[in-house]
């Protein structure tokens, strides 16, 4: 599992390259990045806890 850090890094660098306006292909890719950052800051706070 990655990171959060290194997926909102990804979520970060997504929007930059598309210019702040996300094609229908890259908004699938935010929505699964998105998706997978919140699944990994569940983890990492119950893991520190």
């Amino acid at each position: 599992m990655r990171s959060s850090a290194e997926l909102n890094e990804r979520i970060r660098g997504l929007w930059l390259r598309a210019g702040g306006r996300l094609s229908v292909e890259q908004r699938r890719e935010y929505e699964q990045l998105v998706t997978e950052w919140a699944e990994a800051v569940r983890a990492e706070i119950v893991q520190a806890a």
